[in-house]
């Protein structure tokens, strides 16, 4: 893609936030009550499904449990949103304000904005924890957040959105899932599209300005967002809230078929545009693998 692509695309994509941007605090109704039996994800979604763990669970026990397996994913939503917004704007810093690549730039901090406040407004909501990450990876997002650049960027952020967008995609469309969780996903789901393709675009631009050792870096760099996106989606700690240990929890679920078909299918389409970019090979493979999401 050259400039003039790139400029054609911000120009699209600003005219799109203009005519499809959503306001949460107006779009959703935050004082409706929770319906006491749907879901909070598709049953067969969650992570314990199908096991002998879950089959142990009472059905109110089930449906606790999916409703803090929501607020993880929008917990880390959340961090990976907060890391967006930290890089868009060091890069807008660098740009020319009169570009429509920056500012779409902008245009996209402010959904994100939004989209932080929405996920922070559910989980209040849900009246369950922030499932935060560990310290490790705090320590890594505080990294990435202020010195990635490049292909690195915006693939380790990709990852996160294209594999939300999945899992939103499908919860917006089932009525067995809760109303305020459908409705939280549709809107994410049209906005994050315009993400989607601003940092597809970006990311094939980038590759094909890198060179070979800035790439095999990068490609590391990567696996390691990938390792803890498919780690940490479902925090060890939601077992806790049907009385589960964390740790037999968490392995329970990264033995489960049913769930290791669910990462994989959530994260199909990023790792295939992934490949193609050639982003997933070299010493990362080994993390690619225990993410579950190859």
């Amino acid at each position: 893609m050259d400039l003039s692509d790139r400029s054609q695309t911000a120009t699209r994509l600003l005219r799109s936030s203009a005519a499809h941007s959503y306001d949460p605090g107006v779009e959703i109704d935050w004082d409706a009550p929770l319906v006491p039996d749907l879901w909070f994800v598709p049953e067969r979604r969650c992570s314990l499904y199908g096991t002998e763990l879950w089959e142990k669970l009472t059905p109110d026990q089930r449906r606790i449990l999916t409703r803090h397996e929501v607020a993880s994913v929008a917990s880390l939503g959340v961090w990976f949103e907060t890391i967006l917004m930290q890089l868009l704007v060091r890069d807008y810093y660098k740009q020319d304000p009169t570009s429509p690549h920056a500012q779409y730039a902008l245009t996209e901090v402010a959904d994100e904005c939004r989209h932080s406040v929405m996920f922070g407004r559910m989980i209040a909501k849900l009246e369950t924890p922030v499932y935060r990450v560990g310290a490790w990876d705090n320590t890594l997002g505080k990294f990435i957040a202020t010195t990635a650049t490049g292909p690195r960027m915006y693939a380790a952020i990709l990852i996160a959105e294209e594999i939300l967008d999945t899992l939103q995609r499908e919860a917006s469309a089932d009525e067995t899932v809760q109303p305020l969780v459908r409705m939280v996903s549709r809107i994410h789901v049209i906005e994050e599209a315009r993400h989607v393709r601003y940092a597809r675009e970006e990311l094939a631009r980038q590759v094909r300005a890198a060179g070979k050792k800035r790439l095999a870096y990068d490609r590391l760099v990567i696996a390691r967002a990938a390792y803890m996106i498919g780690r940490r989606l479902i925090a060890p700690e939601v077992y806790r809230s049907v009385g589960i240990d964390p740790q037999l929890g968490s392995r329970v679920a990264r033995t489960n078929p049913y769930y290791t078909e669910t990462l994989k299918w959530a994260g199909e389409k990023v790792v295939a545009f992934l490949r193609d970019l050639d982003l997933i090979a070299g010493p990362g493979m080994a993390l690619w693998r225990r993410s579950g999401l190859l």
